[in-house]
């Protein structure tokens, strides 16, 4: 078993639920991106930048809020559908109490300018965070021009024209694909990693069953 399936194993429901509780309720909007790789890769080592990247992707790509989806993925990861449960469970619910109690109070204090200053310094931040995120995972993720030629047209359209994600992830997903899919040499390797997996697996259950029967075999002496 691998440390990383170790460490997984060992997380408690109430550790899930309180590390996202915790995020859910320090986060500022999009910089939710940026306290989410703290916690879950620098602070907890839940997941490496690998794993993290992916969830963020697979977050960011399906409907609903990407911090909400991320939560799912890595408690589905973690301890299964209690995992996620508990997991998502913590993050939403700091955001929906502060919402209340603060939608309460804007339509109160909405045109007193302390509040608009306060509001306009927190926005600041989280575009702050957001670059800050952005620019640690791009220093890792944009390689080559490959990655530039989805970057650009995708900021273009979503950005500068201010497009639906939707039709732009539908015209450039395929294109991104066919020009990152993997050559044959990758996929020899690739396939050759499974088969060597599989292989360790399988002498695995053998020496299991033989010890099990080694064992029935004991007890039946001793039995008779």
């Amino acid at each position: 078993m691998s440390e990383e399936s170790t460490a997984a194993r060992d997380v408690s429901l109430a550790k899930l639920f309180g590390v996202f509780f915790y995020i859910g309720a320090t986060s500022f909007g999009g910089g939710v991106v940026a306290y989410l790789r703290e916690h879950l890769v620098e602070r907890q080592k839940w997941l490496d930048e690998d794993h993290f990247l992916a969830a963020l992707e697979i977050g960011q790509t399906v409907p609903g809020l990407m911090a909400t989806n991320v939560s799912v993925i890595v408690g589905s990861r973690l301890r299964g559908i209690r995992g996620s449960i508990a997991a998502v469970t913590g993050m939403t619910i700091p955001g929906a109490i502060v919402v209340f109690i603060l939608g309460l109070l804007y339509t109160r204090f909405k045109n007193d300018p302390e509040v608009s200053a306060v509001l306009n310094g927190v926005g600041a931040a989280a575009v702050g965070l957001i670059l800050a995120v952005t620019v640690q995972v791009g220093r890792r993720e944009i390689k080559q021009w490959r990655d530039w030629a989805i970057l650009i047209p995708a900021f273009m359209l979503v950005g500068v024209f201010h497009i639906s994600l939707v039709p732009v992830l539908v015209v450039l997903a395929p294109i991104a694909i066919q020009m990152n899919r993997p050559d044959r040499k990758e996929l020899a390797g690739y396939h050759s990693q499974q088969a060597e997996y599989h292989a360790k697996l399988a002498d695995h259950h053998e020496e299991v069953a033989a010890r099990h029967g080694a064992a029935a075999a004991v007890a039946g002496e001793s039995g008779s």
